[in-house]
């Protein structure tokens, strides 16, 4: 793992470990917020508090999630909505990732929506706040705490997950609990999640009003001397592919066949296409596409591409969704979220 903080802990996938399906839990990127992880939870007198706009709030330990409730799992990955970061320019701050903040791993929990029908929501609900036990470590530091709607969270697809790829999800991912919510960000994926509140308001918290927004267009740019008025939360996965191998910078042989593989993602739309490149996007080619494993998981891709001569090449992947949005050539916003433009990396034959 490529450790890029360790206060709060911020650890990256490497690009190998992606040639499988789901990513082992060992290997699943990390991100928190706040710097005051829970280390120690007695899980025989946890309670997962459940309150505000409700007619019986709830204190449910874990052996209530697993018996009370009929579990339900998924397949979806978790992508940190700054994945990718450090491929923006003109830089940006923020931790400069990589292409390994993100993951795939099958979920099991209990739908969001079974817990909010047996509290039983009272008319005129709007918002459902999901609140991390992590803390800050100076007061007056905001309660990591994020909103859906309330049509969302009782869609029956956001979980409340107590297992992570057949396992109690590790500490570092958020154990005992965390919130899954298929095809948005992980911002909203609250870890070490310990309580729920209904409002019959909007939400107006920090981490909904000041961070993780992006500009109010559906391209999600601006220009770093033109930067956006309007914001509105960052939500929705955008369409993104990467190249997993060959690894940038890679001497490959000229005249033998190269594997290029990679991974596409997106916010649960179908993927039409995926297109490789060796002439820097001049020409494209399809690639094949494996099987999808769940809608909400990543596709994984393939090209077997054979270098003519020996030389430099810049190599591109571009995917393009059954809705018809395909990947632009460029991007920037000022944080450096949900980076979606055209993957080059540069590869020498020799």
């Amino acid at each position: 793992m490529r450790l890029l903080t360790d206060r709060p802990p911020q650890l990256e996938t490497p690009l190998e470990v992606f040639k499988q399906d789901i990513t082992p839990n060992e290997y699943f990127f990390v991100r928190w917020h706040l710097s005051q992880l829970v280390t120690r939870i007695n899980i025989d007198t946890f309670r997962l508090r459940v309150a505000g706009a409700v007619a019986h709030p709830l204190e449910l330990s874990m052996n209530d999630l697993k018996t009370k409730f009929a579990p339900d799992s998924t397949i979806a990955l978790a992508v940190c909505a700054g994945n990718s970061r450090s491929t923006f320019a003109p830089k940006v701050p923020g931790s400069q990732w990589k292409n390994g903040a993100v993951g795939t791993a099958r979920w099991k929990g209990v739908r969001v929506r079974d817990i909010l029908a047996m509290a039983g929501v009272k008319q005129g609900a709007v918002d459902v706040t999901f609140r991390g036990m992590d803390k800050g470590a100076l007061p007056g530091v905001p309660d990591f705490i994020k909103s859906l709607g309330i049509d969302h969270a009782m869609d029956g697809e956001v979980l409340i997950a107590y297992e992570m790829n057949g396992e109690p999800i590790p500490m570092l991912n958020g154990y005992p609990l965390k919130l899954v919510v298929p095809g948005w960000y992980a911002s909203y994926w609250v870890g070490a999640l310990g309580g729920v509140e209904v409002l019959t308001s909007a939400y107006k918290g920090f981490w909904m009003e000041k961070a993780y927004r992006i500009a109010a267009n559906p391209g999600m740019t601006e220009k770093p001397d033109s930067l956006a008025k309007e914001t509105v939360p960052l939500t929705t996965i955008k369409l993104h592919s990467v190249f997993v191998s060959p690894a940038p910078g890679a001497a490959v042989a000229a005249g033998k066949p190269v594997a290029a593989e990679g991974l596409v993602f997106t916010d649960g739309t179908a993927i039409s296409t995926v297109s490789f490149s060796a002439d820097s996007g001049a020409t494209w080619h399809p690639a094949q596409l494996n099987p999808e494993i769940s809608k909400y998981a990543w596709r994984r891709w393939k090209y077997s591409w054979t270098p003519p001569a020996p030389g430099t090449y810049q190599l591109c992947v571009r995917a393009t969704d059954a809705k018809g949005n395909t990947q632009p050539l460029q991007q920037w916003n000022r944080s450096g979220y949900a980076r979606g433009f055209i993957e080059r990396i540069t590869v020498t034959a020799r």
